[in-house]
Parts: C-alpha cells; sequence; structure tokens
C-alpha cells in the first residue's frame, strides 16, 4: 500500500468505527445510541451542492421504506453546522444530519481522500455510504457513489438485509 491510499476499512461483518457528533435539529448522532437498530451512515462531500442536494433528497424520499425495516439515515459532511442547517432546512430534510468538524470521522471511515478537479489536487470527502446492522457490524459499503440509481442500491441491500435476517 502506498502512502495516499486511504486506510483499509473493515471487510463486511466487522466492527464499525466509533463516532458521537453534532447533528441538525440540536441532535446527537453516535454508534452507541444507535446500537440495536441497523442504519445507513452515508458521506458527502458539501452541503448545497446539486449531487449532494439529489442525494439528500433521494434518502428524504426513500425514509418511510427505510423506516419500516427499523433503517435509520445519517448524512455526514465536515461542514459547520450552520451550513448543515441550513441545507436540513432548505431540502425538508428529516433525518439527521451530522457534522464531523475535526475530520476524525471521516478519516476513521476512510472516506477523506486526495481528490482531483481541473487538473488541481486537494483533500476531500469521497461520497461513500455504509450499511451497518444492528449490531454495528458493516453490511454492505459503497465507496465513490454515483447518486444516480445509489439510493435504490442501498433500499435492495436493506430489503436483503432484513429477508436474510
Amino acid at each position: 500500500m502506498n502512502e495516499t491510499s486511504p486506510p483499509v476499512f473493515p471487510e463486511p461483518g466487522a466492527p464499525v468505527p466509533d463516532f458521537d457528533m453534532a447533528a441538525s435539529r440540536g441532535r446527537r448522532v453516535s454508534l452507541s445510541a444507535l446500537r440495536g437498530k441497523p442504519f445507513v451512515l452515508y458521506f458527502y462531500p458539501k452541503a448545497n451542492t446539486s449531487g449532494c442536494t439529489k442525494e439528500a433528497c433521494g434518502f428524504q424520499e426513500a425514509l418511510d421504506a427505510l423506516g419500516k425495516e427499523g433503517v435509520t439515515v445519517i448524512g455526514v459532511s465536515r461542514d459547520d453546522m450552520p451550513a448543515i442547517e441550513k441545507f436540513a432546512d432548505a431540502q425538508g430534510l428529516s433525518f439527521p444530519l451530522a457534522s464531523d468538524a475535526t475530520g476524525e470521522v471521516t478519516q476513521a471511515y476512510g472516506v477523506w481522500v486526495e481528490k482531483s478537479m481541473y487538473g488541481r489536487t486537494y483533500m476531500g470527502i469521497e461520497r461513500a455510504t455504509f450499511l451497518v446492522d444492528a449490531q454495528g457490524r458493516l453490511v454492505q459499503a459503497w465507496r465513490k457513489v454515483k447518486v444516480t440509481g445509489h439510493v435504490a442500491a442501498v433500499m435492495k441491500a436493506v430489503n436483503a438485509l432484513h429477508a436474510g435476517g
């Protein structure tokens, strides 16, 4: 592995890294509080950008169906809380959007990566989603997510989790 490779994320079945973050509407989200419930933890680069808005709205639209399966959705970015609150309010997002202001969670999940745009390299969040079971173990990870069709793929995995469980 070379120096620019992100940390190796746990294989399916392995425990996911711990987290505890401030979230929209005065909430907190933590791995310990979610124990006993499956959840989707998705990382997005920046609030109020087109791809992130489309992805967030897709999860919002699927919230009832995911909720019927007992699955909680949490979005994570490194934006500060005012930007996150503005985004949540503007899009009518009822699920928690968490602020990883310190970068500890994005590092732990291996989604803080070197990116490139217009010939310039910089560090940023790789769009990624993690489906975690009720015991806090990784079920499935989606890396370098393309927004179109992504929520449907997550829903399919959630349905498979419950069909097999």
